[in-house]
């Protein structure tokens, strides 16, 4: 493990991100980037969940949230907010809630 800080923000994507299998390439990404947290969808159409992991990994990861998602996903906008660093990972693997 790098030296890098370890940081934990929330997002939510909005646009087309649901019925197109954007939690499981959400949680293949996050896995692949070797980042935990989870993934669900809302009431509202839209994807939320928590990244953490080293700092470049997570910003990575907002960026394929950003612009990449699923292959048949139309993202609008990705908001990312609670951003702080983290002493130690809060979660254990990339979990898709229910």
């Amino acid at each position: 493990m790098s030296n890098e800080d370890l940081v934990s923000v929330d997002y939510e994507v909005f646009g087309r991100v649901q019925g197109v299998f954007f939690r499981k390439y959400t949680q293949a990404e996050g896995k692949k980037l070797g980042l935990v947290g989870w993934v669900q969808n809302t009431g509202s159409g839209t994807v939320q969940g928590q990244l953490q992991g080293p700092r470049s990994k997570v910003k990575e990861m907002q960026e394929w949230l950003k612009s990449t998602g699923s292959p048949k996903s139309r993202i609008s906008k990705a908001e990312f907010k609670n951003e702080k660093t983290v002493h130690s990972l809060e979660h254990s693997s990339f979990s898709i809630v229910k």
